[in-house]
């Protein structure tokens, strides 16, 4: 599958959309940190955004400590930010939005 890499424009329109995540310097990765009640919330976290990472097959690099998941996005075929990581983004809010602290 061939990724279309976003232009600043679109990415920071995405990002203005997107509360709290962070544009890396290089421009070519988003992340955010989420913070959990406790390690059930963050685990339930991590497996509903494993289905969504799944079902549009893009996936993400994360670290996860007790209660915090740490969230970096990046589309490696295109070298840089896609349509796939904003839609991984928002689905990953989705999954956050009843389980935050």
């Amino acid at each position: 599958m061939k990724y279309e890499k976003l232009d600043r424009a679109a990415i920071d329109q995405n990002l203005s959309e997107l509360g709290g995540w962070t544009l890396a310097a290089d421009g070519l990765s988003i992340s955010k940190t989420f913070k959990f009640r406790n390690f059930v919330e963050a685990f339930g976290f991590m497996t509903e955004a494993a289905l969504a990472a799944e079902k549009y097959n893009h996936h993400p690099e994360w670290f996860n400590v007790y209660s915090r998941v740490d969230v970096k996005l990046t589309t490696h075929d295109a070298g840089g930010l896609t349509d796939h990581d904003i839609k991984l983004a928002k689905a990953m809010e989705k999954a956050a939005a009843h389980r935050l602290d």
